[in-house]
């Protein structure tokens, strides 16, 4: 039983610290194409209040035909199956990034609830 408790402990400890910081991963990997400020990009929408906002609901932007196509808001599955896999979710989508990591997107997820 200490066993499996030290391997778990390493194993979280082991997790890169920005994993647990959705302010630093939103800013690293989000933020070249997405705002908090409620004004859109031309590369991608507001975020501001995207939790609970109707999907392909943000004022000002262009979005694809999948996307509003796909209906809906954005819960917290919604945003991530979005961001594990935005093509899987709403074909024809156009954003090309995806997060990779469970905990990454949780913690992406949880800061975007906040803003």
């Amino acid at each position: 039983m200490r066993f499996i408790l030290a391997v778990a402990l390493a194993v979280t400890s082991a997790l890169p610290a920005a994993a647990q910081d959705g302010a630093a991963l939103f800013n690293a990997q989000c933020k070249s194409c997405h705002s908090l400020t409620g004004t859109s990009s031309p590369a991608g929408p507001s975020l501001k209040g995207v939790a609970g906002r109707k999907v392909a609901g943000a004022p000002g932007f262009a979005y694809s035909t999948g996307l509003k196509a796909k209906g809906g808001t954005w819960t917290d599955a919604n945003l991530d199956a979005f961001l594990t896999n935005p093509s899987g979710f709403a074909p024809g989508a156009r954003m090309f990034a995806r997060v990779a990591q469970p905990q990454a997107r949780a913690a992406i997820i949880g800061y975007l609830k906040t803003q």
